[in-house]
């Protein structure tokens, strides 16, 4: 078998990138190398990567302040492009310093690189993210469909997240990189490249263990990060144009009401449907406040996402996170 990598850039994830190493440590298939990127943090990120390398030999650690928003337009791309140019491996995987992932994860992530298909070898695979329930927060569950998030590790997933994806080096050089000109969003954009130059698979059960403790305000704000960057970069026009339409549909509904209630049952059956379609059996077990949480916020994400995403449009402005606030 090609020889393994797992990368990962961080900055300021003291508190988060014990889970990820713990998770590195106990993976039924070990990778060769292990290099994270950490972009310049000052609350002792790499030095805990840097004693983690007693326990973790195949980790390598590099800090690179070019990899922060200061330096960088694109700064979590740069930071997967340079541990991607350090390592030596012929298979790279990425992951997550905020993340968590079962034992089996890496071992069925790359299972596609390696099984032959009538298409053959895959060069891209895609393994997803999800929550764990026990830690999980009611708006957690509530917003994560609207995130690309599942409830439960066996469920299918065609969506993309740098979280978990693996690929070979000659297809990542034949994508040209992660884009490092966009800060939020490069791992959608690199998975619209990705697609058009190598044999994709989705990677069953290989899940990224998401779990960001949302209240509502800070799953709004997740929310609306996504769209102001899909804005900026003009990414995914289909999905601005649907959720207008919905709000359109909404008021609508509402101006109707005079003349019939019929239009406002048609709508709120719809949203019904868009809120639970991906995952009703799942949330269903959640209990009364998931699923009433849910539709609410499935009632405000079509608010939420043309806002922002007309806004990020117009001003060419992302929103910072907690780590970059330059």
């Amino acid at each position: 078998m090609a020889t393994l990598c797992v990368i990962a850039t961080v900055l300021n994830e003291a508190e988060e990138i014990a889970g990820l190493l713990e998770s590195l440590r106990i993976q039924m298939l070990q990778p060769d190398e292990i290099v994270i990127v950490d972009g310049g943090s000052t609350d002792g990120t790499l030095e805990y990567l840097l004693a983690a390398q007693e326990e973790l030999p195949a980790l390598r650690a590099i800090r690179d302040e070019s990899c922060s928003l200061k330096y960088s337009a694109g700064p979590i791309a740069r930071g997967r492009n340079v541990a991607i140019a350090a390592a030596s491996a012929e298979w790279i995987a990425c992951a997550d310093g905020g993340c968590t992932y079962d034992d089996d994860w890496l071992e069925l992530l790359i299972a596609p690189l390696h099984k032959q298909t009538g298409d053959g070898t895959a060069e891209y695979t895609l393994g997803g993210s999800r929550l764990d329930l026990t830690r999980s927060t009611v708006w957690d569950a509530a917003a994560a469909p609207f995130l690309g998030v599942k409830l439960a590790k066996d469920e299918p997933t065609k969506s993309c997240t740098a979280r978990s994806m693996a690929f070979t080096r000659e297809a990542w050089k034949r994508a040209g990189g992660f884009p490092e000109s966009i800060f939020i969003g490069e791992d959608v954009l690199f998975d619209q490249v990705m697609r058009q130059h190598a044999r994709t698979a989705f990677a069953a059960g290989a899940k990224a263990i998401y779990t960001p403790r949302n209240t509502f305000g800070r799953a709004v704000a997740q929310v609306s990060s996504y769209a102001i960057a899909d804005g900026v970069a003009g990414m995914r026009p289909a999905r601005l144009l649907r959720n207008v339409l919905r709000c359109v549909a909404e008021l609508a509904a509402l101006l109707l009401l005079p003349v019939s209630i019929v239009p406002l049952f048609v709508v709120l059956a719809l949203e019904v449907y868009f809120a639970y379609r991906l995952d009703w059996q799942q949330v269903s077990l959640l209990g009364p406040a998931v699923l009433l949480a849910r539709l609410v916020f499935s009632l405000l994400v079509p608010w939420i996402v043309s806002w922002q995403q007309v806004r990020g449009l117009i001003s060419k402005r992302y929103r910072v996170n907690r780590q970059n606030t330059a």
